[in-house]
């Protein structure tokens, strides 16, 4: 079940990096901006604020292994229509993509939850969620250096097969793994009803808002640097696309390793400590790279990667593990639905911030500054988390 989670995140994160780390190539045929690649992530979290909501009721009707095969048919449908080309197929290629990608950490979640020892909770959680740099760095590397040898439209074609191959996989676990759905009585599908029962759960549990908050803020710098770190590196430094993306593949490295290292630190120590750690952490990657000039040797620029890549990416494992924990009975899904719902609100709107101060500035200081604002939110948020808050419900 572990590899399968692990795939499945992996083939979902094409929906939000594919494009994005093509952008280069992309702007060369098409003309568009390359700092537009904000407006597509923006874009693919406009989707899945509209379906993650909906995701305990999909979860129950038909169990998560299905909720996980029809986002991944969907997510490779949705990168299909890029390859058209023109500005409207980027649009809806960015929003299928997103709408599939939606229920597939809350469908993680479901299918985990009941099957962890509590002991074990954030290190568990952890590995699922390697699944998302892991994914990272093989779009990061793949789709740069099939898009250079075959065009960029091969390069998203790579990425599209992919995520059906992944959905067949699963196949064989859902007798399995989804023996506790059920459809009959599940009653009619009411989207808004459940979409409501699961936003909810932000006003009436505190460690649910306060993680959320966190989440928001540390994902700004987690999607604005996975999405903007290899057109920085092209347009400023003046690093061949390849090796730019090898960078971020590298970097996303570090976001594995940390999301396994951080989530052993958590089921020593306590998650909201190892969160907030990493929370002051962010801030002083995101600074580093609001710093960063052109002549930085690229040495220390790889480092500085690495490390946005331990802290920005490496956090997800251990908060999901506390949402489950904090979580009322039998409404994992439900809960990560609702934090999924407010991460895709701020995800609509920041990257879109971060590109609009890119073109307003000429440069990326203030946009990699803006990454540590929010950052420091999040962290703010946990610390004035009173520990009652945070036991368990």
């Amino acid at each position: 079940m572990m590899l399968a989670l692990l795939g499945t995140h992996m083939a979902g994160m094409g929906a939000f990096l594919t494009v994005p780390v093509l952008a280069p190539a992309i702007a060369a045929e098409t003309g568009l901006s390359s700092s537009l690649a904000g407006v597509h992530t923006a874009l693919c979290y406009f989707g899945a604020l509209l379906s993650g909501p909906l995701s305990q009721g999909l979860l129950v009707r038909h169990g998560g292994v299905r909720v996980c095969q029809a986002a991944l048919v969907g997510i490779a449908i949705g990168l299909a229509l890029a390859v058209l080309g023109s500005p409207w197929a980027l649009v809806l290629s960015a929003v299928v993509a997103g709408l599939a990608h939606g229920p597939i950490t809350p469908a993680g979640s479901h299918l985990l939850a009941p099957r962890v020892p509590p002991r074990r909770r954030s290190l568990i959680f952890g590995l699922k969620q390697c699944g998302v740099p892991a994914g990272a760095m093989l779009v990061a590397a793949t789709a740069p250096l099939v898009g250079g040898i075959y065009g960029w439209r091969a390069g998203v074609l790579t990425m599209s097969g992919f995520a059906l191959l992944l959905a067949l996989a699963l196949q064989p676990l859902r007798a399995t793994l989804d023996a506790d759905r059920a459809p009959h009585t599940a009653g009619r599908l009411r989207p808004w009803h459940d979409a409501r029962q699961s936003l909810s759960l932000l006003r009436e549990g505190g460690a649910t808002r306060a993680l959320t908050i966190a989440s928001c803020g540390y994902g700004v710098a987690q999607f604005c640097f996975s999405s903007f770190f290899v057109v920085w590196q092209v347009e400023t430094r003046g690093v061949a696309l390849e090796a730019a993306g090898l960078q971020l593949a590298l970097a996303q490295g570090g976001g594995v390793a940390g999301r396994v290292l951080w989530a052993l630190i958590a089921d020593r120590v306590g998650p909201m400590r190892v969160l907030a750690g990493l929370g002051f952490a962010i801030v002083a990657t995101c600074l580093v790279f609001a710093l960063a000039g052109p002549d930085w040797p690229g040495l220390v620029i790889s480092v500085a990667a690495v490390a946005m890549g331990a802290s920005a990416i490496g956090w997800n494992g251990v908060l999901l593990g506390e949402v489950a924990r904090v979580a009322p009975p039998g409404r994992v899904g439900a809960a990560t639905a609702a934090l999924g719902f407010a991460f895709a609100a701020t995800m609509i709107v920041m990257p879109v911030v971060f590109s609009l101060l890119v073109m307003a500035t000429g440069g990326y200081a203030w946009a990699f500054g803006m990454c540590a604002m929010t950052a420091a939110t999040g962290t703010l948020a946990l610390l004035r988390l009173r520990p009652a808050a945070a036991a368990p419900r």
